[in-house]
């Protein structure tokens, strides 16, 4: 069983502002058509009753976009991340049942707990691999219940440790115990009736390259600790490190699949960037308006894991580039971009265990 996974997905332009919808995937679409299985994280919501929203008016876009995904031909999505709730509850749910309506089956989001935790189930010839959606930046009024609809959340607990005028502040994160335990019990428990445990973490931190967040590291460990076999992270909207991890592989982000955005967000603004303290890889991109996440997001990854009975037989990632009309691409070995993502990952992943290895268009990575 061959399984694509995407990143953040959503974009906010379509035909009223001269896009195509099914143009977004058409160049990627042969390499999505290669796998069995395509998976993505949904960042917005279709719906004809969203409520307003000022902060993130691109997330409720009208149900047509949502014609994406099936041009795309995914399988599954993950709504566990930080937009899902934006648009309001009904707008969440509407975007839910219009997937399981396409035959998309979803994970991260739902009515109450028990369905927001629910994994997508991927089954081939015997072979049955889940996969669960979970994230750190679900807001408190739109984290799941068992009376209150929303996405599978994990709090994170957030402290400072002052070193003097001399020195940065460092932030420590850690994830809730309790909250980490019952993800943690989750996975225990699916492990028992699947192959093979993918998990989606929608986390970190967003445009700045590199830094991998304490409780990132934490969680990870945590489910692969607990029998996950893939961890796959996204939000920050440009790629990050790979680490391996007893045996397991962690992406602490791919990047994003197909988004937009009409505006910047107003940190480009603040005095940290204003005076170039924190700007030197996180300047906009001229040639990409519409994707106001920082120069490094102009190159995502397509993660690529195989599985059969035992488990994953391999674990490899896809170097994509987007073009001028925000449409992803993979990328030939022979093409200079090609190199250039590589080696932005391997940057990346300096402090982390890993090894890569290139075969024909493909980047294998192993302990």
């Amino acid at each position: 069983m061959d399984v694509i996974i995407a990143g953040d997905c959503g974009p906010a332009h379509g035909p009223k502002e001269g896009f195509s919808i099914g143009g977004y995937v058409e160049l990627i679409a042969p390499a999505l058509r290669a796998a069995d299985f395509r998976l993505v994280n949904c960042m917005r919501t279709y719906s004809a009753r969203p409520a307003a929203n000022s902060d993130a008016p691109q997330v409720a876009q009208p149900v047509a976009m949502a014609e994406l995904y099936t041009h795309a031909g995914f399988n599954g999505v993950t709504m566990a991340n930080n937009h899902a709730y934006d648009a309001g509850p009904e707008a969440m749910l509407d975007t839910v049942e219009l997937f399981k309506a396409r035959g998309i089956q979803v994970t991260g989001a739902g009515r109450d707990f028990l369905e927001a935790s629910r994994p997508i189930i991927l089954e081939k010839d015997g072979v049955r691999t889940a996969y669960l959606g979970c994230t750190s930046l679900g807001k408190a009024d739109g984290t799941a219940a068992n009376d209150r609809p929303g996405v599978f959340n994990i709090g994170i607990q957030t402290s400072y440790e002052h070193r003097g005028p001399h020195a940065p502040v460092r932030i420590l994160t850690k994830p809730d115990d309790s909250e980490l335990a019952r993800l943690t019990d989750i996975v225990k428990q699916l492990r028992q009736s699947v192959d093979s445990v993918i998990v989606a973490f929608h986390s970190g931190v967003i445009r700045v390259p590199r830094v991998i967040s304490d409780y990132q590291v934490t969680v990870a460990h945590a489910l692969i600790d607990a029998g996950a076999d893939l961890v796959v992270c996204h939000a920050p909207h440009i790629p990050k490190g790979i680490e391996v991890y007893n045996g397991k592989v962690i992406f602490y982000s791919i990047g994003v699949f197909a988004m937009t955005k009409p505006f910047a967000a107003p940190s480009w603004s603040e005095p940290a960037w204003a005076h170039g303290a924190i700007r030197n890889h996180m300047d906009l991109h001229p040639d990409y308006p519409y994707m106001p996440y920082g120069t490094d997001s102009r190159f995502a990854l397509l993660v690529k894991s195989g599985f059969d009975r035992n488990g994953v037989t391999r674990v490899s990632f896809l170097p994509v580039f987007f073009d001028q009309s925000y449409r992803p691409r993979t990328l030939d070995a022979g093409d200079p971009r090609f190199q250039e993502v590589v080696d932005y990952i391997e940057w990346a992943s300096a402090d982390l265990p890993h090894a890569f290895r290139i075969e024909g268009n493909e980047v294998f990575v192993t302990a």
